[in-house]
């Protein structure tokens, strides 16, 4: 009997562009034998289901079913392919967990946890993960720039606490530069995180489970010309991504190890894409954040990653979708 899939894109913030890739990409590579697939899309407007012909209709939010000729649609699982919020930060997920519908990606707890980049580093650093030393802001508590310098040195990252794709993120490398930075970065929301610049190569590791067991994908190096990892040399092809990296054994180890690790400690599921810089002088792993619905457009390191291993995409997104199942 073939499985009936929910599809689900789109999102409400300003990474709903990259939703729209992700989906496309994966609704081109899964297997329509295994799965009817049925595109969803959340947006400021409402959740509509999209048919082949692409009239829209209203998804029934009582039970998340659809009417298609007459008939009502009821889901077997849902691949989420929503980057920003509610599809990462753990609101779809509380509701289809109240459903009692299986979905792709980690749960609630585990969404909501590493949507905020403190919380994450701070629980990867109880599990015995390296990670840089670092403030927590919130809007209400204004902290002047001078205890900041006290506390970190520079140069300083300084990122909006929620979200992804490094929208409001700056390079601190001069004192006189932290007050334009907060203010750039509580413009995207009301906490930041300030965080040491860890010198290095920065790396990022895909991680999924299949038959239970956690499984790390080829390791990609990212180089950017930009000053860091930010929106541009994410999405405009600002940086070169080598998969695999070109690294020795011993790295490739350390990194694999610590990657599993985040994914044991943080309890996640389904795929997540873990960044890491490696300081060469310390020869120690670094983990800067997690992505619990990484990107999944042709370009994007996970379909890279997947390739590199030898697994076609469809193959691979067949292993995540029967995980979700299990």
């Amino acid at each position: 009997m073939k499985k009936k899939l929910a599809l689900v894109t789109g999102g409400l913030s300003g990474e709903a562009q990259i939703s729209y890739k992700s989906a496309i990409t994966v609704g081109n590579n899964l297997d329509r034998t295994l799965f009817d697939v049925y595109k969803i899309d959340i947006n400021p407007e409402g959740w509509w289901y999209e048919n082949a012909k692409g009239e829209k209709s209203k998804v029934n939010r009582d039970d998340f079913s659809v009417t298609e000729q007459g008939q009502v649609i009821h889901f077997d699982v849902v691949l989420l392919c929503i980057h920003g919020t509610p599809g990462e930060d753990g609101k779809l997920q509380g509701y289809f967990d109240m459903l009692k519908l299986p979905y792709t990606s980690c749960d609630a707890a585990t969404s909501a946890l590493t949507f905020n980049k403190r919380y994450t580093v701070a629980v990867a650093a109880f599990g015995g993960v390296h990670v840089a030393k670092s403030m927590h802001l919130f809007k209400h508590t204004p902290v002047a720039p001078s205890h900041i310098l006290n506390e970190l040195q520079l140069p300083v990252f300084v990122k909006p606490n929620n979200g992804g794709s490094s929208i409001g993120m700056s390079k601190v490398n001069k004192p006189d530069e932290l007050a334009a930075a907060l203010e750039k970065a509580f413009k995207e929301d009301d906490q930041i995180l300030v965080e040491e610049f860890i010198s290095g190569r920065e790396f990022t590791i895909g991680v999924f489970k299949s038959n239970g067991n956690i499984q790390v994908l080829p390791i990609t190096e990212i180089e950017t010309n930009n000053e860091f990892f930010d929106f541009e040399a994410k999405y405009q092809g600002k940086s070169v991504e080598t998969t695999p990296a070109k690294i020795d054994d011993e790295m490739k180890v350390q990194l694999e190890t610590a990657a599993k690790r985040v994914y044991e400690v943080l309890n996640c599921r389904g795929v997540v894409r873990i960044d890491f810089i490696y300081n060469t002088t310390l020869r120690q792993p670094y983990m800067l954040e997690v992505n619990t619905v990484p990107g999944q457009s042709e370009a994007s390191v996970i379909p890279q990653q997947v390739r590199a291993m030898g697994m076609s995409l469809t193959d691979f997104y067949s292993a995540v979708v029967a995980e979700a199942l299990r």
